[in-house]
């Protein structure tokens, strides 16, 4: 029985190339300060309710949006500008024939801003092998895992959630993948893997030698 087509859903950060040590703590770092200058907090109290955010709506953003009014876009200008981003993305060089080699569609489905993710791909030479792009601004800010975005990209891309697979590290986002049907991959190196994963893998690079249990 031939498999159907599938239509991949990769995150960008930390599973298409690694932000961990270079990039994470500069958006960190920003948002920080922001949350500082625009609701008049101190350090710690800035940097609490930014983790907090983080962790109940899946996006400081969206905390900033429902509580306190924030621009999204004033927000995502401010805290995502790198003064040298192309030495700071660290991507493994194969990434690009991984990519050419995977059969069906595939689609960034990030939280990130498009000036940011556009540059990220552009610079780890990957941008052309993606049909779309869904950043936040495309969701409507309606960031991972809310619902609402993966209901509106599925929707405008005319996509089946069931053959759909999403490619990613962070399990909230997976587990609200498998709620709609899709098929999971975890991208982590962690030893326990939940139930709602279909697949682990400790690099996205390993992806095609296990198509067979998608």
């Amino acid at each position: 029985m031939t498999r159907p087509v599938r239509t991949w859903l990769f995150d960008l950060d930390n599973t298409l190339h690694n932000a961990s040590s270079h990039i994470f703590p500069h958006p960190h770092h920003a948002m920080r300060e922001y949350i500082e200058r625009f609701l008049g907090l101190d350090a710690a109290a800035a940097a609490n309710l930014r983790e907090t955010y983080w962790h109940r709506y899946g996006a400081t953003l969206l905390g900033l949006m429902r509580h306190h009014s924030t621009d999204p876009r004033h927000f995502l200008h401010h805290t995502h500008q790198f003064d040298d981003l192309s030495r700071m993305v660290v991507f493994e060089r194969p990434l690009r024939a991984m990519l050419q080699k995977l059969p069906g569609r595939k689609i960034v489905f990030s939280n990130a801003p498009l000036h940011y993710t556009a540059a990220v791909l552009e610079i780890a030479g990957i941008a052309r092998q993606f049909d779309s792009v869904w950043t936040i601004e495309r969701l409507r800010f309606q960031p991972k895992p809310q619902p609402a975005g993966f209901r509106r990209l599925l929707h405008r891309e005319r996509l089946d959630p069931k053959a759909c697979v999403m490619v990613e590290d962070t399990p909230a986002n997976l587990r609200a993948a498998k709620a709609l049907g899709m098929k999971t991959v975890l991208i982590s190196s962690a030893p326990r893997v939940p139930a709602f994963v279909d697949l682990r893998l400790q690099s996205v690079l390993d992806l095609p030698r296990h198509l067979k249990r998608l």
